[in-house]
C-alpha cells in the first residue's frame, strides 16, 4: 500500500507542477467564468468552482506533504552518509533533525559563534562575497 502511494503521490506532485496543468487548471476557470451569464450567476455555478478548487485543495495537501516529507528524509539520510563518510566531520551532527527548533537553533548560534574569527566580520559574508567575485 506504502508503495503503491508513494507512486501515485509522486506522479501526480510532478504532474501538478507542470505548465501544462496549469494551462488547464485555468482553462477551467475561463470556461467557468464564460458560462456565469447562461446560468444567470446562480449559487449552483458559484458552488460548482467553490466545491471542486476546494477538493482539489485539500487533497493536493496531502500529496505535497507525502512528497516534501520524502524528499527531506532522502536528502536527511544522504547529509548523514556525508557526516559518516568525510573524516573531519562531527558524527554528532547525524540526527539532529530530530531535536526541537530550540535545540537546533542553539546548535546553528553556537556554530556561528565558533566561525567568528573575533575582527566583527561575519565570515559568511565574507565567502559569499568572495564567491560573487569568481563570476
Amino acid at each position: 500500500m506504502n508503495k503503491l502511494f508513494t507512486r501515485i503521490a509522486g506522479r501526480i506532485a510532478t504532474l501538478a507542477g507542470k505548465p501544462l496543468t496549469f494551462i488547464l487548471a485555468l482553462a477551467c476557470i475561463i470556461i467557468w467564468a464564460v458560462t456565469g451569464p447562461m446560468f444567470a450567476f446562480s449559487e449552483v455555478w458559484q458552488l460548482v468552482i467553490n466545491t471542486g478548487t476546494t477538493i482539489v485543495t485539500f487533497l493536493m495537501v496531502f500529496l505535497v506533504q507525502n512528497t516534501q516529507n520524502r524528499d527531506a528524509s532522502a536528502m536527511q539520510a544522504k547529509l548523514d552518509e556525508l557526516l559518516r563518510a568525510v573524516g573531519q566531520a562531527r558524527e554528532q551532527f547525524i540526527g539532529i533533525e530530530h531535536l526541537t527548533d530550540v535545540e537546533i537553533e542553539e546548535i546553528r548560534t553556537a556554530l556561528e559563534q565558533s566561525c567568528d574569527t573575533g575582527d566583527g566580520k561575519d565570515p559568511s559574508h565574507e565567502a559569499v562575497g568572495r564567491l560573487l567575485s569568481r563570476r
